[in-house]
């Protein structure tokens, strides 16, 4: 989906190409004006700005577009800063000898008079997709080839009416696909105009508009892609009568850090019945599955997730049955997790953190926010009585407030993870009682900051630079360290964002996708060919390339003194999940050790060991198959042909084209009971 809040964060839209004063529109999450879009247009000129800013962060944006006499861009100018900092300038040009387009990815040339008319952006606004989707409506079949490549689609989805300043407003909801893996949920007005951009937490509309239509909106646009993802759960989710064994697999043992010998697994129901040797004799209505020797993994588990309806396919289809989801709306969630506890959707197993974020000018909206140490302690409460797992503290928290709030939490059963508040460190987060401190860079942060540096802002990224200067046997690193250790702290680095962040480059697909950018669909690849940090000048990139050593080092040294490090990627999961656990073997850990960390053990430390996190008679049915040898390639976990979770039987290879992602291996040949 183009329109994402955390990344791309910004919806813009166009009014008619034609009109004749500037027209805004207000971006609204969870009742919060969090920016702005304004087009502006002086015959076939139009100008575009959009500022959107939650979380410290957030793109700025400026295009400068020339339309055609039927609204079709004939030139298109873009510049301005992505959410994270990366400079834009992008282009588009059209003439009769073509398209060619210049963008963080690179550069594109479609030749010939035939070539599209629309042009979707890689980091502009949703200017795109509003003139596209006019076009569209006059379109044979409301279809249209674009660049730089695929096709885009429009179906009618609702209809609804808004009063407000300019009086009612009918609109018809359209489902937009083809840009990405998931559809844009956009709102017309019957001449074609855009009223609005909508997704399940936020909404991009006409300013004025902004208290009726927020609510409305966002609850369709949940209920939209429900219904999207039951159609694809219903298509691909398997479920057959009676036992169904798994003939001819090794099994990934956790406790060995080893695979058995050959094996027959059955399932029956939602458990696993038997776990035999190879060959054994079937009983009577069993549906059989040829392994070829492949190995069966346990359920992976990927523990830093804000998980929403695509992200749920996609772990599972990736062997991640279980997603520590650490924040949320409260209410979106409910019915993500209801949905799929109930078979409508596939999904994960989700562990909830209840997100306590203070209020400031950089307030994350994912949970709850508080302005008093009480009402933090009242957020605890709620959460704790709701079932959660954990307290997530987050980044404008009073740092004063973390021992009572994590004293709070810990009389009610839950711990405590979470990023380390502005003006304070971890040292500080350790002793209030931190049972975990979440991204390696808010760990090291405390050893390089100054008084009074902030970061609640990007400084918590760009800050990053001085880690080079670190030294590990340092008094100040070690006392951090050896607090952990003294207290049993956790640490959950997502490193695969930082080496993200911290080293890929413009034009280059990111280190984390080079094993999968080549089975995306042609919009997946171009975004994976981008920086997410941007930086001014060779220098300073070569220092981030540094200040990511700095990190692996630091985590290399926590694994050496027995720190346990949790993995998760807050990059979605799935492919980049994988990606996740290749960089822990970077840090001193066996292909097994690392499985076994993505298994068992984090089923044991979320207490789950007794039903999940290894393959044994009377556990429920989490696990997936590959045909290699991930004990001695990691590898090997990216090559998926089957996954169970919960009784229900997966094959990627039938329901990734549905997404236009090429399978990464076949399905497994499946005989039906006689």
């Amino acid at each position: 989906m183009k329109f994402k809040l955390f990344l791309a964060a910004a919806l813009v839209s166009a009014a008619s190409p034609l009109c004749a004063k500037p027209i805004e529109f207000r971006m609204v999450t969870e009742g919060v004006d969090i920016g702005r879009y304004v087009v502006d247009s002086e015959g076939r000129k139009v100008s575009i700005e959009y500022d959107i800013k939650q979380n410290g962060r957030g793109p700025t944006i400026r295009e400068t577009v020339t339309l055609d006499a039927d609204g079709a861009p004939v030139d298109w100018r873009i510049t301005g800063k992505t959410t994270f900092g990366n400079a834009v300038n992008e282009s588009f040009r059209r003439t009769a000898a073509g398209a060619s387009w210049t963008d963080l990815a690179g550069k594109g040339t479609i030749k010939g008079k035939d070539a599209p008319r629309y042009y979707v952006t890689q980091n502009g606004s949703v200017f795109d997709i509003a003139i596209l989707a006019r076009a569209l409506l006059a379109a044979p079949g409301r279809s249209l080839a674009i660049a730089p490549g695929g096709t885009a689609t429009l179906v009618e989805r609702d209809r609804r009416s808004f009063d407000g300043p300019d009086g009612k407003v009918d609109v018809t909801i359209y489902e937009l696909g083809g840009l990405a893996l998931d559809p844009n949920y956009i709102a017309l007005e019957g001449s074609g105009e855009l009223f609005a951009v909508l997704t399940d937490s936020n909404v991009l509309v006409r300013k004025g508009y902004e208290k009726v239509s927020e609510e409305p909106l966002v609850a369709l646009a949940e209920r939209l892609g429900a219904e999207r993802f039951s159609r694809l759960q219903a298509e691909g989710a398997r479920h057959y009568p009676g036992p169904v064994r798994i003939r001819n697999v090794r099994l990934f043992d956790p406790v060995a850090k080893a695979l058995t010998d050959l094996r027959d697994v059955v399932v029956s129901g939602n458990r696993i019945s038997e776990v035999v040797a190879a060959g054994s004799v079937a009983t009577p209505g069993e549906t059989t599955i040829e392994g070829g020797g492949g190995t069966l993994v346990p359920g992976l588990y990927e523990m830093h997730g804000h998980i929403g309806q695509q992200d749920a396919l996609l772990n599972v289809l990736a062997g991640i049955t279980t997603v520590r989801d650490m924040g949320n709306r409260d209410d979106v969630l409910d019915k993500l997790v209801a949905r799929i506890d109930k078979g409508e959707l596939a999904g994960p197993r989700i562990i909830r953190s209840g997100f306590i974020e203070g209020k400031s000018p950089f307030s994350a909206r994912n949970g709850t926010l508080v302005s008093t140490q009480d009402e933090a302690i009242a957020a605890v409460r709620k959460y704790a009585a709701r079932g959660f797992w954990q307290a997530k503290l987050y980044n404008s928290m009073n740092p004063d407030w973390a021992p009572a709030v994590v004293a709070e939490a810990h009389r009610l059963g839950m711990r405590v993870a979470g990023h380390v508040p502005a003006f304070s460190n971890a040292d500080a987060m350790i002793a209030a009682g931190f049972d975990e401190i979440t991204h390696v860079n808010q760990l090291m942060l405390g050893w390089v900051l100054n008084p009074g540096e902030d970061t609640r802002t990007l400084f918590r990224f760009t800050a990053m630079r001085r880690f080079p200067t670190l030294d590990m046997k340092s008094a100040k690193v070690q006392a951090t360290l050896d607090a952990m250790v003294a207290r049993h702290t956790a640490h959950e680095p997502t490193i695969g964002i930082h080496e993200l962040g911290l080293t890929a480059l413009d034009g280059q697909p990111n280190p984390g996708a080079v094993d999968y950018i080549d089975h995306m669909p042609p919009a997946e690849q171009r975004q994976l060919k981008q920086a997410l940090f941007g930086t001014d000048t060779p220098q300073e990139r070569a220092q981030y390339v540094a200040a990511y050593g700095k990190v692996l080092e630091t985590l290399t040294e926590m694994n050496r003194k027995g720190i346990l490090l949790i993995p998760g990627t807050d990059l979605g999961g799935a492919f980049n999940y994988h990606r996740e656990l290749e960089l822990f073997g970077k840090l001193g850990m066996t292909p097994g050790q690392v499985l076994s960390r993505a298994t068992l053990e984090m089923a044991t430390y979320l207490k789950q060991d007794q039903q999940l996190g290894s393959l044994e008679r009377g556990k429920l049915a989490d696990f997936f198959l590959v045909p290699g040898d991930p004990t001695q390639d990691l590898k090997a976990i990216k090559s998926i042909a089957m996954v169970v979770k919960d009784g229900s039987f997966y094959y990627p290879a039938e329901i990734y084209p549905k997404l236009g992602i090429k399978p990464f291996a076949a399905a497994p040949k499946v005989t039906a009971a006689p």
